[in-house]
């Protein structure tokens, strides 16, 4: 089953709440889906962290949380899936986005150098910024509506093959 293969990569949620500095989420286990690892609640947090993930601003993990708790999904996997954007991958994954904004903005994409005044700040805000959000809304969005989907039919697909596979073992012994 897809829920044993995941629940072995989560830490024990019981066990984290007793840790002092856990105390305040300890309301938010009363929601079973936030904790509670079925096809909806898992789909829903792979979608949230990897559009977290793409979001060009600070405190992801606070806006996965609150994505988490509005919608229904799996808190622990939403917040570990912000993690796909790291100082490693920010760089491709901003400029891929800073592009696609440049593309559905109909912008040039900017070529500049960094001054330290007023006036550079205010043309960052214009040139850079404002295509980085846009792309990052869109391929953040549209990641993950195909991260959701894939996961819903895999978790189903699986299902369905485990299912075909017990009815299999008993018509043989029967």
């Amino acid at each position: 089953m897809p829920r044993k293969t995941i629940h072995r990569f989560l830490p024990n949620i019981n066990k984290l709440l007793d840790r002092p500095s856990l105390q305040w989420i300890r309301s938010l286990a009363k929601d079973p889906n936030l904790f509670h690892l079925n096809r909806q609640s898992v789909s829903l947090g792979v979608a949230v962290g990897i559009f977290c993930a793409f979001l060009p601003l600070p405190g992801q993990t606070l806006i996965a949380v609150l994505l988490c708790y509005l919608v229904g999904a799996n808190l622990p996997l939403g917040i570990i899936l912000i993690w796909i954007s790291n100082p490693v991958t920010i760089p491709p994954i901003f400029f891929l986005t800073y592009q696609v904004g440049c593309l559905l903005l109909n912008t040039e994409t900017a070529q500049f150098s960094a001054q330290m005044d007023w006036q550079w700040f205010k043309s960052l805000g214009n040139d850079v910024l404002k295509p980085l959000l846009v792309g990052s809304l869109f391929c953040g969005s549209i990641m993950a509506i195909f991260s959701y989907v894939s996961v819903f039919y895999l978790w189903r697909w699986k299902v369905v093959k485990n299912w075909r596979l017990r009815r299999k073992i008993r018509s043989t012994s029967d």
